[in-house]
C-alpha cells in the first residue's frame, strides 16, 4: 500500500515541480472554494470523529484541537487564500555570479520533492500542509491521528477533486487512512520516495521518528514555553501578557507553561498576580519558594511536581517559580525548555539584549506573548510545523522551508582547464 502511495507521490512531484506560480495558485483557490462549498461533508465526518473521541475519554483540550465548525473551516479556507497571496520561492535565484573560468553559476530554489507529515488530532494541519506543499511544487503523504481519520479523509477528497479539476494528479496529496500504527513504521522507511519527514505530535512520536526513520526528519512542535518577569517590569502590563500567553489558546504548542518571577518582584507582583489568576481561573503549580507566598491567596495553588516542568499542560494550568536573577531564569529554561518559544518581560534594554542572546530557542520574545510563534502571525502564511532544531529550518516553517536548492552553471561551450 505505502509503496504504491510513494510511487504516486513521486510521479506527482515531478509534475507539480513544473507548474508556474499562476497554475499553483489556481489550484489553491479552487481548494479554498471547495472546502467551503463541501463543508457539510467535512463537518459530518468531523462530528463522527468527535463522538468517538468523547466516547473514548479524550480530554477537552485535545477535543478542542480536533473540533471543526463552520467558522474554523472558513478560517482554514482563508488561510489557503493567504498562501496564494504569498510570493512563490520556487525558481528564486539565491545568489551566484561569474567565475574566472567563464562559467556563470547560480543557486536556485527548487521543491524538496515528497514530504511526509505525521500528526495527531489537528485536522487543520491537513489543509495547511497540503496548501504549502502544493504552493512549493511538492507532493505530500499525510498520516493524521486515528482520532481524525474520517475528517482527514473527507478533507483530502476535497483537495484531490480540486487537483483533478485542474488536470493534475491526485497523488500530489494523499492521506494514510488506516489507523494501524505499523503503517507509521513503514512510512519511516519509505526513503526511496519520501524526501523529508515532519512529525507533529508528542515527545514519543518525535523520539520514534528520530530513532527509526531512514528519512531526514525535521522535529519540533513540543512547546514547554517560558516567560521571565524581571525586576524592572511593571505588574499590570506583565499580567496582561501572561494571561494572553496562557489562555488565548491553552492547547497550542506556543502557550505558556512556566512563569519565572524575579524574587525582588515578589512583594509587589504576587498579590496582584494571585487576584488575576483567580479571576482568570488559572490553576497554579508553584515551587517551594513561590508556594509559601501563593498558597494563602485566592488562586488555586498546589506544589509543582518535578516532572511538570518538562511537559505541556495543554490546559490553563501554569507552573510558577521564583528565581534569584536572570542567570537562574536562563538556567531553568535551558534545563526544562524545548527551544520553542520563550520570552522576557522587562523595561531594561540591557536585560532584553542579554536574554535574547543567551536563550537558544527558535523564537525569543521581549515584552510579548509566546502565542505569536505561528506561520500566519509571522507573515509566512499557514505553517507546516514549528521546527525547534537547527538544520535547514527553524521556527515556523513556511514556504521557503519546503524548498531546497540546486546549483546551475551557465556556460558558452566552457571547458575546465
Amino acid at each position: 500500500m505505502l509503496n504504491e502511495m510513494g510511487q504516486a507521490a513521486r510521479a506527482a512531484s515531478w509534475e507539480m515541480a513544473a507548474l508556474s506560480s499562476e497554475q499553483k495558485n489556481q489550484v489553491l483557490y479552487t481548494i479554498a472554494e471547495r472546502l467551503e462549498a463541501e463543508s457539510e461533508a467535512i463537518l459530518a465526518a468531523n462530528a463522527l470523529d468527535l463522538a468517538d473521541a468523547r466516547q473514548n475519554g479524550m480530554g477537552e483540550a485535545l477535543v478542542d484541537r480536533l473540533t471543526l465548525n463552520p467558522q474554523r473551516l472558513k478560517g482554514i479556507a482563508d488561510d489557503v487564500r493567504q498562501v496564494c497571496r504569498l510570493a512563490d520561492p520556487v525558481g528564486q535565484v539565491i545568489d551566484g555570479g561569474m567565475l574566472d573560468s567563464g562559467l556563470r553559476i547560480e543557486r536556485r530554489r527548487v521543491p524538496l520533492g515528497v514530504i511526509g507529515v505525521i500528526y495527531e488530532a489537528r485536522p487543520n494541519v491537513t489543509v495547511d500542509v497540503a496548501s504549502l506543499c502544493l504552493k512549493t511544487g511538492n507532493a505530500a503523504i499525510l498520516r493524521g491521528g486515528k482520532e481524525t481519520w474520517r475528517t482527514n479523509a473527507a478533507t483530502v477528497r476535497v483537495i484531490q477533486n480540486a487537483l483533478r479539476q485542474h488536470g493534475l494528479p491526485a497523488g500530489a496529496v494523499q492521506a494514510i487512512e488506516n489507523p494501524d500504527r505499523e503503517l507509521v513504521n513503514q512510512l519511516l522507511k519509505l526513503d526511496r520516495y519520501v524526501d523529508m519527514l515532519i512529525p507533529r505530535g508528542g515527545a514519543g512520536l518525535h523520539k520514534l521518528c528520530r530513532e527509526q526513520s531512514t528519512i531526514p526528519v525535521i522535529t519540533g512542535g513540543i512547546g514547554v514555553c517560558h516567560l521571565y518577569v524581571d525586576e524592572t517590569m511593571e505588574v499590570e502590563p506583565a499580567l496582561d501578557v501572561i494571561v494572553n500567553a496562557k489562555k488565548q489558546r491553552p492547547s497550542a504548542c506556543n502557550s505558556l507553561e512556566t512563569l519565572l518571577i524575579h524574587r525582588d518582584q515578589a512583594a509587589t507582583f504576587i498579590p496582584a498576580f494571585l487576584q488575576r489568576m483567580a479571576a482568570e481561573n488559572i490553576p497554579l503549580h508553584a515551587d517551594a519558594n513561590a508556594l509559601a507566598l501563593l498558597q494563602d491567596g485566592p488562586a488555586n495553588v498546589v506544589a509543582v511536581r518535578e516532572g511538570e516542568y518538562d511537559d505541556e499542560w495543554l490546559s490553563t494550568d501554569l507552573n510558577v517559580k521564583l528565581v534569584a536573577d536572570m542567570d537562574d531564569a536562563i538556567a531553568h529554561i535551558r534545563e526544562h525548555g524545548t527551544q520553542h518559544s520563550d520570552g522576557i518581560l522587562t523595561r531594561s534594554q540591557r536585560n532584553a539584549n542579554r536574554f535574547v542572546t543567551q536563550v537558544d530557542s527558535s523564537a525569543v520574545y521581549v515584552n510579548a506573548s509566546t502565542r505569536f510563534t505561528d506561520g500566519g502571525q509571522f507573515g509566512l502564511g499557514a505553517e507546516v510545523a514549528v521546527s525547534t532544531q537547527k538544520l535547514h529550518a527553524r521556527g515556523p516553517m513556511g514556504l521557503e522551508a519546503l524548498t531546497t536548492y540546486k546549483w546551475i552553471g551557465w556556460g558558452d561551450d566552457t571547458l575546465r582547464r
